[in-house]
């Protein structure tokens, strides 16, 4: 019996996902560092058809064809490992383009990310979508151990890749008490993507984040070695579409670890901004799929202890 198996119509949609996360060679459930992680959620809404048939024990034969006996610690999921960079490259085979117009995917009149998609340049007028053809995507994964098979069907043409996968290096995320939050703010994604890089003009290594109950309210702050720079956000409703900070809080992270959420930060409607009492942040990206679906892309980030990132080389 087949482990999982699953059905999208759409294979630009799991690519544009899936490239939130392009800071790593590899990609399971979750891809986490020391400092930040990156979890990209594939509802079973994604797909126009999902399976998943999860044993407490997986057979496989070994060469002498006896049958070796695996007991999973937990049934209900199952994790693996995938080169990143090979998966995207399969899920764009057909060559559909990725360039998008910022203005666009801000326009509902052009379905968000899908409609910028259309308007992507002179080769939407090739778009197998436009042409009338159709397009499946197929994911199946049989048991532990065996690759990954992915099915791209589109304008009577079918390739049929199989990917390695890996022993996870790393099921730990990066925990976020959510009982004990200390600050939770949603706001349009669009404008947190413009104060991220209205302070890259300093180009610098730290990025500081203060929220108050009282003005200033939120304050995003940057030093680097062309000076320092803030952008403010007041409280009012049409800006902050939620404020929950009970007493000031200030915390520090590396910048080039939060720029790297910049590609969710440019195709999402709205972001969720939660930190706990430890300093832990969490990013929370609302993106607006066709067919009036969501889906949301998760990073998390440990605040910088003074002494931490007076550099800018990468973890």
């Amino acid at each position: 019996m087949t482990l999982f198996t699953a059905v999208s119509d759409s294979a630009r949609q799991v690519f544009l996902l899936l490239k939130c996360i392009n800071f790593a060679q590899k990609v399971q459930s979750f891809c986490s560092y020391r400092l930040y992680s990156g979890i990209a959620f594939l509802e079973e809404g994604l797909f126009t058809s999902y399976a998943y048939s999860p044993t407490t024990s997986s057979q496989a034969e070994n060469d002498e064809g006896s049958t070796q006996v695996e007991n999973d610690e937990d049934g209900d999921t199952t994790v693996f490992q995938i080169s990143l960079a090979a998966l995207l490259e399969t899920l764009q085979i057909f060559g559909f383009t990725e360039s998008r117009d910022r203005s666009a995917s801000r326009d509902p009149a052009y379905g968000g990310v899908t409609g910028s998609l259309a308007r992507g340049g002179p080769s939407a007028a090739f778009d197998n979508r436009v042409l009338g053809f159709k397009s499946v995507c197929r994911l199946s994964y049989e048991a532990k151990g065996e690759p990954l098979c992915i099915v791209l069907e589109e304008g009577g043409v079918t390739t049929t890749c199989e990917m390695v996968t890996y022993e996870p290096e790393d099921q730990d995320e990066i925990p976020l008490q959510r009982d004990a939050l200390a600050l939770k703010i949603i706001m349009r994604s669009s404008w947190l993507f413009d104060a991220i890089n209205e302070l890259a003009s300093t180009s610098p290594s730290r990025l500081t984040i203060a929220a108050s109950p009282s003005a200033p309210y939120l304050v995003l702050s940057s030093n680097g070695p062309l000076g320092s720079a803030a952008v403010e956000f007041s409280k009012d409703k049409q800006l902050l579409e939620t404020f929950q900070v009970p007493e000031r809080t200030v915390n520090t992270y590396k910048y080039s670890l939060v720029k790297a959420a910049s590609r969710a930060m440019d195709m999402a409607s709205k972001v969720s901004i939660r930190g706990d009492e430890q300093g832990v942040l969490s990013l929370q990206f609302m993106i607006e799929l066709e067919g009036g679906r969501v889906s949301f892309i998760d990073f998390r980030f440990v605040p910088l202890l003074p002494e931490e990132g007076d550099d800018d080389d990468g973890d």
